[in-house]
């Protein structure tokens, strides 16, 4: 296959071993003092072509001192260390209207006496991630104080490019890419330390001064605090190895740091199963070997041979199988002591290490991975001897790990994207899993930051294009709505309500006189199944699909601006929601079949379409039983993937189905039948691209929602509304984070009689619904016998 391409080289093994975490910080600057600190680059170095670049300074401190903050941020991305130990990687991801810099506490790091601050910036240019926006290469530092200003950056830093570093194209189109360090040519020695010789280095040089978002008249990077706290790092060693060709191997490693000697003129390959899928740094540690050519390649999955990469059928299988995924290469100095650490995270579960040695030996004395992404802690609970369920919950819970890091992800792998259409789902099982909400607000501020003149938001964001699915523009209300019913803070929501307007007024532009869309411009993708990839439309350009996304947008925006908003735009929602309503039910009903057609002529009908009809309040009582059966037992519709399964599954459940809940996870079962350690993108198993897709992870919300019965029954969480569906289970208990506390739940059938037991945080009130009965909860303990 194409080698990908880009680069870097020593960033020693133990600078990324981090047991604990570093120590940046949410940004304690509140006030708005101008930043006297410049942005800085090598000299004459034009900034938009590819390189990494190195930059140093040393300070002489008196005494170690309590605190020492300093701001730091760069284009396109860092790596801090204070006397050779890594303390901050970034910035967070934003744009150049609001690029993000990062906030750490050097202190813990700092000694009396010489101390060295060096940084490790690079930038991918042209081969850079679609979600990389850029200026040009840059670097930039701010005490918070006075005293930290000796920090500042300016021509006091120096600075060299390492030549060793050439990038290597590749077609992974969307998220990073491979690196080629050739160490001949790479910087020599740990750069990083204090004792290192920097006498030849150049001064940096002056590009812009640093300004804070509002205090210049440009856009080049308007600097504002990030909202993130630092990513995870943890230590993390490969457990297996599954293959090797070329010479006999210890059988501790990889699990184990054994050293292995590969002869002089020889040939190895080694594939390493880390047996479940992991974003890491990967470090490999080695010695001599001058010259030797060393490959290390990544893979979700090993493919079937003979399918030309597009085929996979058991992830744990490694017989029969050939190895595809993208690429790093290194050539050896000879040296002790060589290390690479990748300058992005890498997303594997295989590793394959190929070495090819010349006239010299060459040692490979490490090879491990740091782990990283967004430092969620799971807070939720769900008590149950079913293996099976926990299972798919440490699944879902991984997957969704796996895609948050400084914004929420579609794909760790290919992509790196964080689309509206994930971002939805993954959001909620931050709400429900999670007290922190950070991440959640701030996919909610770049998606309005997205917006376009025209009102519409991209579909992902950031992103150095601009690619709009039209449709997701609609869940991104949903998504503020999700928000405001979940989380305390009506404040922030009402701010975003203006974009909120601009995207339903976008789509007003498209309706006909009876409220109809017509031609959904854009790519107006639904779902990866059947025509629902943005080809569904009927002879008049409309389709039932997007006309229901549009009422359940109106339904929403109604709500919001009504409570919080504004009343006349509460009004106009509400009447176009109404006469859209009618409208569905006169072009898409079909009396005969008792189902809502995909158009105006019903050739094609879908659970797609009568999923949403049954979730925005079309479906007449009378008919909703047997329009909810039909979703189950129809095969003549076009299925929903794993995806849309997360709104036909709440459409059943509000049929009146829910109890049968556990009894729709096949596709996750054959997932992991399959041996997937994530969720995959599509149902199709064998053919899916991604192993590893968020969007796929629901029941980590509706094992609490659904099964447990947890929602909120009023904006803000102010109000619970418990109703389970617990199905053939008969001692099942669990607990989500709530604003204001923690929600617990048990329930137990006993000689016949249910004990329910129910704990609400203070302040908070609300109903148990069992059996169509309501009963009033208040807060703290409440106790059932039913």
């Amino acid at each position: 296959m194409k080698q990908l391409f880009c680069i870097f080289l020593l960033a020693i093994a133990n600078l990324l071993y981090l047991p604990y975490g570093y120590s940046q910080s949410k940004s304690t600057q509140t006030d708005n003092r101008p930043w006297n600190a410049s942005w800085i680059a090598a000299a004459n170095d034009g900034g938009n072509e590819y390189g990494i670049y190195y930059f140093r300074k040393s300070i002489e401190l008196v005494a170690k001192p309590a605190s020492f903050i300093i701001h730091v941020s760069a284009d396109n991305r860092y790596k801090l260390y204070v006397n050779g130990r890594l303390v901050s990687l970034g910035p967070a991801r934003g744009d150049t209207y609001f690029w993000n810099y990062e906030t750490v506490n050097l202190a813990p790091y700092l000694i009396a006496g010489k101390n060295t601050i060096s940084a490790l910036v690079f930038n991918e240019a042209q081969f850079r991630p679609e979600a990389q926006i850029s200026v040009r290469t840059a670097f930039i530092i701010q005490g918070s104080s006075t005293n930290e200003e000796i920090l500042n950056t300016n021509s006091t830093w120096k600075c060299i490019r390492d030549a060793g570093h050439q990038p290597i194209p590749g077609y992974f189109f969307a998220a990073s890419k491979g690196e080629m360090v050739d160490m001949n040519q790479a910087v020599k020695g740990d750069w990083t330390a204090v004792k290192y010789d920097d006498s030849t280095w150049r001064g940096a040089t002056k590009v812009l001064d640093g300004k804070l978002k509002g205090m210049s008249w440009g856009i080049d990077w308007a600097l504002i605090p990030s909202p993130l706290p630092a990513r995870e790092m943890t230590y993390q060693r490969l457990t297996k190895l599954r293959g090797a060709i070329g010479m006999s191997i210890p059988t501790t490693f990889p699990e184990k740091k054994v050293p292995l000697t590969i002869p002089a003129n020889t040939t190895i390959a080694l594939l390493l199963d880390q047996t479940f899928e992991t974003n890491a740094y990967v470090t490999l540690n080695f010695s001599g070997g001058k010259d030797a050519g060393i490959s290390l390649g990544y893979a979700e999955a090993l493919y079937d041979k003979g399918s030309n990469g597009t085929r996979k059928s058991n992830r744990n299988e490694v017989e029969g199988k050939e190895f595809i995924g993208r690429k790093d290469s290194l050539i050896a100095d000879g040296s002790q002591g060589q290390s690479f650490t990748t300058l992005n995270f890498r997303t594997y579960r295989y590793i394959r290490l190929i070495v090819r040695t010349k006239n010299d030996p060459l040692i490979i004395n490490d090879l491990y991975g740091t782990f990283t992404g967004y430092p969620f802690e799971r807070t939720a609970v769900f008590n149950t001897d079913d293996i099976e369920s926990k299972q798919i919950l440490d699944i879902g819970w991984r997957t969704a790990r796996l895609n948050a890091w400084e914004t929420y992800t579609d794909c760790p792998y290919y992509e790196q994207l964080q689309y509206i259409g994930d971002t939805r789902i993954q959001a909620l099982i931050s709400y429900y899993n999670t007290s922190d909400d950070r991440l959640a607000r701030n996919a909610l501020t770049l998606m309005d930051h997205s917006r376009i003149a025209e009102g519409v938001t991209r579909s992902c964001y950031p992103t150095k294009g601009t690619q709009i699915i039209s449709t997701f523009s609609l869940w991104y209300i949903g998504m503020l709505h999700d928000y405001w019913m979940y989380r305390n803070d009506s404040d922030f929501i009402k701010d975003k309500l203006v974009g909120e307007r601009a995207v339903l007024d976008f789509f007003s532009k498209y309706q006909q006189p009876d409220g109809s869309l017509k031609d959904t411009p854009y790519w107006a993708f639904v779902d990866w199944a059947g025509n629902l990839a943005g080809d569904v439309k009927g002879t008049d350009g409309s389709a039932a699909i997007y006309d229901l996304q549009l009422l359940w947008a109106y339904q929403w925006a109604a709500e919001m601006e009504s409570k919080i908003g504004l009343r006349d735009y509460a009004n106009i929602y509400n009447q176009k929601a109404a006469q859209l309503k009618a409208t569905i039910q006169r072009k898409y009903w079909d009396p005969i079949k008792k189902l809502y057609g995909d158009t105006k002529e019903k050739t094609g009908f879908s659970q797609h379409t009568n999923s949403l009809a049954i979730l925005t309040g079309m479906v007449q009582n009378a008919e909703l039983p047997a329009l909810t059966k039909k979703l189950l037992t129809d095969r003549t519709l076009t299925q929903c993937t794993i995806y849309f399964k997360y709104y036909l599954h709440q459409a059943l459940i509000k049929g009146g189905l829910g109890n049968d809940y556990m009894n729709w996870l096949d596709v996750w079962r054959d997932n992991i039948k399959m041996g997937m350690t994530t969720w995959a993108e599509v149902s199709d198993l064998q053919n899916t691209r991604s192993d590893c897709h968020a969007w796929g992870a629901s029941p980590n919300i509706e094992f609490f929602r659904t099964v447990l019965g947890i929602d909120s029954d009023a904006p803000g969480f102010t109000k619970i509304k418990i109703e389970p569906h617990l199905g053939t289970l008969t001692n099942i208990s669990g607990s989500i984070p709530h604003p204001a506390g923690k929600i617990s739940v048990a329930y137990k059938l006993e000689r016949g009689k249910w004990q329910i037991s129910i704990n609400l945080p203070e302040k908070t009130s609300g109903i148990l619904v069992w059996k169509t009965k309501a009963y009033v909860l208040k807060a703290g303990s409440n106790s059932f016998v039913i």
